[in-house]
Order: C-alpha cells, then structure tokens, then sequence
C-alpha cells in the first residue's frame, strides 16, 4: 500500500537540514569546496512514505542494503519522482547481481572477483552499467564483507581491466568500536594510489570526520530519519 502521505515531512525536512549543514561546517573546516560532498540517505527498514518525505525535501540520492527490499519500494518511487539515484550499500549475493544491476544505480559493495564476475555477466545481459565501489574491509574483520587492503589493487585492477567494470571509487565501514579516522584516511590513501576519485565512508555517528579525511559520499540514515522500525 502506498503510505507516502503519512509521512512526518516536517520532522524529516528538519533532520536534513540539520546534517546538511553540518555537512558545510565540516567541508568549511576541513578547506574543502561546498558541495564536493554527497549525502546518500540511508532508507533501509523506511516505509515508502518516509522516503518520500525526504524526496520533498530535496534529497535525490538513497542507500538501502538489500535487494529485495530495494524491489519492494523504489520502482514505484523512482517512476513518480525522475532523477532519483538508488545505491546498493549492503552486502550482495552473487545470486541477486541481476535483480542489482537492473535497480540500483550505483553498486557500492564489489569485494571478491565472483562477484565482480556476476555483476559483469549481468551488465552484458541487461545493457546496464550501474557505477561500482570496491568495498574494503579496513578493519580486518572476519564477520564484515569487504575485501582486504592489501588485495584491493588486485580486486580493482580485474574489474577495470578484465571485466570493464565502471569502478569509480572505494567504500568501507569502519569497526564500531575504533576511531573510524585511521580507516577513513586508510583508505583514502588507497584510493588515491588507484587513481580512484570517490570515497563512500561515514555514517550518522562519524561522517563529520569521513569529510575531514575526504570523503566523497556520505551515508546517513538515523540522523535523517531518526530510530529505524522493526523490519
């Protein structure tokens, strides 16, 4: 059922100043141009009618973390409200690259060459091209998805160079319970060594800092819209 009038547009709007602005301040502090940062608002677990209460207050660009979920609500969404961009920030099932490639317009999550290969075959098959992120697991945690540093270059170079995968970019999500800058500034250091541009990292508890380590793109979901209800 469509409940996009339900939503609490106000209290939305509001949440989104709110982290655009502190957005500014931290590109402001850190000597780096208005703008240069995107904010991806996290929609995981939000009905539709949330999101569209964030459509309304300008925000373009969505993160959701899986597939079928993504399925459930953006088609509709994205029909009603053109220029919409859907990125893929959870983990992905070589099984589910299809369903992906032909949703999502960006794919942040590639972390093992199967999967490159999947994406791959499924981009062949569809004729689409959602950009791509290598996603790095800086924290070297065995639960977490991610592939490590020190295979990165390898990982980036097969989807670049054998596979034509439009890779612009790393992704990573710190350990939560560290200081997320040393993995921010990791891998922005690998990042620059690939000669890669974008930089997804940072979250509602610690983009501020993402931003002063050069951050691209921002991932925001509670800041925005507030405690997630229960899936």
């Amino acid at each position: 059922m469509d409940t996009e009038t339900s939503a609490p547009r106000s209290d939305i709007a509001a949440s989104l100043a709110a982290v655009r602005a502190r957005i500014a301040t931290a590109l402001a502090a850190a000597g780096r141009p208005a703008e240069s940062v995107t904010l991806v608002a996290v929609s995981k677990t939000q009905p539709p009618g949330q999101i569209a209460a964030a459509i309304a207050a300008g925000q373009r660009v969505f993160g959701e973390n899986r597939v079928q979920e993504a399925k459930a609500k953006f088609p509709g969404l994205k029909a009603r409200h053109p220029g919409i961009e859907l990125r893929l920030i959870g983990r992905l099932q070589s099984n589910k690259a299809a369903d992906a490639v032909a949703l999502f317009d960006v794919i942040e999550t590639i972390d093992s060459e199967k999967l490159a290969r999947a994406v791959a075959a499924a981009m062949a098959r569809l004729g689409r091209r959602p950009r791509c992120l290598v996603q790095v697991n800086t924290g070297g945690e065995a639960q977490k998805a991610g592939v490590a540093p020190d295979q990165t270059g390898a990982l980036v170079a097969l989807c670049r160079d054998e596979l034509g995968l439009p890779v612009e970019g790393l992704m990573c999500i710190p350990p939560v319970d560290a200081d997320p800058a040393p993995h921010f500034r990791q891998l922005a250091a690998l990042a620059r060594s690939l000669g890669l541009a974008v930089l997804s990292m940072g979250m509602s508890a610690d983009y501020p800092v993402a931003i002063e380590a050069g951050a691209t793109h921002v991932r925001v979901g509670t800041a925005i819209f507030g405690a997630r209800p229960a899936p």
